[in-house]
């Protein structure tokens, strides 16, 4: 039984692979793990780096794939043209505000500067009330630890409440993570 049928969780991640294998084998976990229960993948609709690796392996699963591309990366990205359906829009804005729309949950796994950049402002929007999907990381290897501790020093400082630290969600395998949204943890 699929029981996150219905279901949609926009990903962000690198368009780069990075140097660990570890990354590219918990992307992959990803998108197998979502096209098995039946969750759609929301994405950036790269076929590069993680963004290839985790749409490759959910597409290959059966599941169904969305990608939301903006025009100017389109070929930079590769575009992916095996998925379900590939959106293209006009800017980075539209592009993130397009894969939040569309998600139920979100969850970052690693990748650059415009990972950060879309996890950060995923935080900032669900502050503002902009959106009550719940944001999530999957922290394979510890990559995320400098973030937990910049937003701990950031409300150590007073810049930002205490709630803060709970309201992005910490997984350390993508088997924790897939079972606290089916078990309704994250909402």
């Amino acid at each position: 039984m699929s029981r996150l049928a219905g279901k949609s969780v926009c990903v962000y991640c690198g368009a780069r692979s990075g140097h660990a294998p570890v990354h590219q084998r918990v992307a992959r976990e990803l998108g197998t793990a979502l096209a098995r229960e039946g969750a759609t993948l929301v994405y950036g609709g790269g076929s590069v780096g993680l963004m290839g690796e985790l749409s490759s392996a959910a597409t290959v699963a059966g599941g169904r794939v969305l990608g939301v591309i903006p025009q100017f990366l389109d070929q930079r990205e590769q575009g992916s043209g095996d998925i379900t359906s590939l959106e293209v829009v006009d800017t980075m804005h539209t592009r993130k505000a397009r894969m939040m729309e569309l998600a139920d949950v979100i969850v970052a796994l690693p990748g650059g500067i415009g990972t950060f950049e879309e996890l950060f402002e995923a935080l900032t929007w669900q502050q503002l009330g902009l959106h009550d999907s719940p944001v999530c990381v999957i922290d394979s290897e510890g990559y995320y630890s400098d973030v937990f501790s910049v937003l701990e020093s950031t409300v150590d400082a007073g810049f930002a409440d205490l709630a803060l630290l709970s309201q992005l969600k910490r997984f350390d395998t993508v088997e924790r993570f897939v079972g606290a949204w089916c078990e309704g943890v994250l909402g």
